[in-house]
C-alpha cells in the first residue's frame, strides 16, 4: 500500500530521468506526452476537462456538511460565524492556487503522497507518513458517509430495520459506485449528487423559515439567536463549531488527483472559481438563515432534525444521491493511489485485464469494510467532522500549501517587493493555524467525545439502535 523499494514513486521517477530532460519538457508537453503515451490503451486517466472537474469539485464541497454550519453558527454566534466562514473560503481559495501552481511546476505529480515526498526533500519516510494521513484521512470520510446513510436510512423509515443494516446497505451501495476506475466516468454522477444537494440545502431553508416551530418547540421559549456567542460558550464548543466550518471548505487532499486527470491543468482555476463563489454563497446563507429561523435550543447538526418530521423527510431525502456518491469519491481516490502503487508499470494499469479488475474491486471493497468499522466505532456526526479536521486538515489545509509556496520562491526571492513579503509572512502564518489546529483541535475534538459520552449521548458500539435525526 505504501512506498517500496520496488515501487518508485513519481519524485523517485523524475529523479531518475533527470533534470536536464525535465528543464526540457515545459509543463503542456509533459501533459502531451503522458496524454500520448495513453492512447490505445484500454483505460485513459487524462481525459477530464475543466468542466468535469468542476462537477468533481461541486459534489466534494456541496455536501452534508453544510447542514452543519448553522450549528456552527449557534455556537460562534451570527457575527463571527458569517465572518469565520467567509475567511475560511478565502484561505482554501487562496490555498488551492498555490497546490494547482506546485502541480503545474511537477506534473509527474499523482496525488498528494508524491507532494508530501517532495515537499520534506524527497523522504520515504515522509511519502509513508503522508501516505498513511491520506488514506485515514479518506476512510474517516467513507465512514461518515456510512454513518449518514444509516441515519438517514433510519430518518425516512421511521427505523424499520437495525441502524447496522442500514449501515451495510450504504456501504454496500457505494462500493458499487466506485467501481468506474476513472474520474471523468464519475463526473456525471457528482454533478448530479451536488444539484440534489443543492435542492436539499435549498429546501432546508426554505422549511426552517415556513415552519411554525422548530422540532422539539417548548410553548413560550422562542427560538433564541444571537449576534456573539452566548454566555457560557466554552473553549471546546467554540472550537468544535470552527472545525465544523473548516473540514467543509478544506478538501484540497483530492485535489493532486483531479488536476493528475485533467486534459489541461492550466484550466483548472476556472473550476475551483466556479466552486468557491457557489461555496461563499451557499454556505453562508444555510448557515445565517437556518439559525435565524431555528435558534440556538432547537438547533441540530446536521439541521434537518430541527424541521417538522415531513419537512425533515422531504429535505434529507434529496441529500442521499450525495451521501452515496462523495463517500464513492473518496473511496475512488484511495483505491486509485493503492492500485497505482501495486501496477505502477504493469499494462494492467490502463488495462481490462481479470487482474486488474480483480485488484481494483479488491482494493475497493477493503476500504468500505474499514469504513463500516470506523462508522460503527464513531457513531456521531459533528464531532466525527472535528476530529478529522483536526488530525489531518492542519497539514492537508495549511501546512502543506504554506511549504509548496516557499519552494515555489526559494532563497531570498521570497522577500522580493512588498505584497510578496507579506505573502510569505502569510504563509508562515497558515503554518502556525495549522500547528494550532493539529494541537488544538484534536484536544477539544477529543473532549468533546468525552463529554458527548459523558453525557450519554453517544449510542453502544454496533448497535441496532436508532440514529434517525
Amino acid at each position: 500500500m505504501l512506498h517500496t523499494s520496488g515501487t518508485p514513486t513519481a519524485y523517485d521517477v523524475e529523479k531518475s530521468v533527470g533534470s536536464v530532460s525535465r528543464d526540457s519538457l515545459p509543463q503542456a508537453e509533459h501533459v502531451h506526452v503522458q496524454i500520448s503515451q495513453e492512447r490505445g490503451h484500454d483505460v485513459k486517466y487524462r481525459t477530464c476537462s475543466w468542466q468535469k472537474t468542476a462537477a468533481l469539485l461541486f459534489s466534494e464541497y456541496i455536501c452534508l456538511a453544510i447542514l452543519s454550519f448553522p450549528w456552527s453558527f449557534s455556537v460562534l454566534g451570527m457575527v463571527p460565524g458569517v465572518i469565520v466562514t467567509l475567511t475560511v473560503a478565502t484561505i482554501c481559495l487562496y490555498t488551492s492556487m498555490v497546490l494547482w501552481r506546485y502541480c503545474l511546476k511537477h506534473p509527474e505529480i499523482r496525488d498528494i503522497c508524491d507532494i508530501g515526498q517532495r515537499l520534506f526533500g524527497g523522504s520515504k519516510a515522509a511519502y509513508n507518513v503522508t501516505s498513511l494521513f491520506f488514506i485515514l484521512n479518506n476512510t474517516f470520510i467513507q465512514a461518515l458517509h456510512v454513518l449518514v446513510g444509516a441515519k438517514l436510512l433510519n430518518t425516512l423509515s421511521d427505523s424499520a430495520i437495525c441502524s447496522v443494516i442500514f449501515g451495510v446497505i450504504t456501504a454496500v451501495v457505494c462500493f458499487f459506485l466506485t467501481l468506474p476506475r476513472t474520474l471523468s466516468q464519475l463526473s456525471h454522477l457528482g454533478l448530479f449528487s451536488a444539484i440534489t444537494m443543492g435542492i436539499a440545502v435549498l429546501l432546508a431553508i426554505i422549511f426552517a423559515g415556513i415552519q411554525k416551530h422548530p422540532f422539539g418547540y417548548t410553548v413560550g421559549e422562542e427560538p433564541i439567536v444571537t449576534n456573539v456567542p452566548v454566555s457560557g460558550t466554552t473553549y471546546v464548543m467554540g472550537m468544535s463549531a470552527f472545525l465544523n466550518i473548516a473540514y467543509t471548505f478544506i478538501g484540497q487532499a483530492t485535489i493532486p488527483s483531479f488536476i493528475a486527470e485533467m486534459e489541461n491543468p492550466k484550466d483548472f482555476p476556472k473550476a475551483l472559481w466556479a466552486v468557491t463563489i457557489a461555496e461563499m454563497m451557499t454556505f453562508t446563507l444555510c448557515g445565517a438563515l437556518v439559525y435565524h429561523w431555528i435558534g440556538n435550543q432547537y438547533m441540530t447538526a446536521p439541521a434537518f432534525g430541527s424541521l417538522e418530521p415531513v419537512y425533515k423527510k422531504v429535505a434529507f431525502s434529496f441529500a442521499l444521491p450525495t451521501i452515496i456518491f462523495l463517500g464513492s469519491l473518496y473511496s475512488s481516490v484511495t483505491s486509485r493511489f493503492i492500485f497505482f502503487r501495486l501496477f505502477k508499470h504493469s499494462k494492467h494499469l490502463h488495462s481490462n485485464t481479470v487482474t486488474a479488475w480483480s485488484a481494483w474491486t479488491g482494493i475497493i471493497a477493503i476500504t468500505w469494510v474499514a469504513a463500516f468499522v470506523v462508522a460503527q466505532i464513531i457513531p456521531f456526526f459533528s464531532d466525527m467532522l472535528s476530529l478529522m479536521c483536526s488530525l489531518f486538515d492542519g497539514w492537508f489545509g495549511f501546512i502543506f500549501w504554506a511549504m509548496a509556496y516557499l519552494s515555489l520562491h526559494p532563497g531570498q526571492e521570497k522577500w522580493k517587493g512588498t505584497f510578496r513579503t507579506l505573502e510569505t509572512l502569510l504563509n508562515y502564518a497558515l503554518i502556525l493555524v495549522g500547528m494550532y489546529i493539529i494541537v488544538a483541535g484534536t484536544y477539544t475534538s477529543v473532549q468533546s467525545i468525552i463529554n458527548s459520552y459523558r453525557a450519554q449521548l453517544v449510542g453502544s458500539l454496533f448497535s441496532c439502535a436508532s440514529n434517525a435525526l
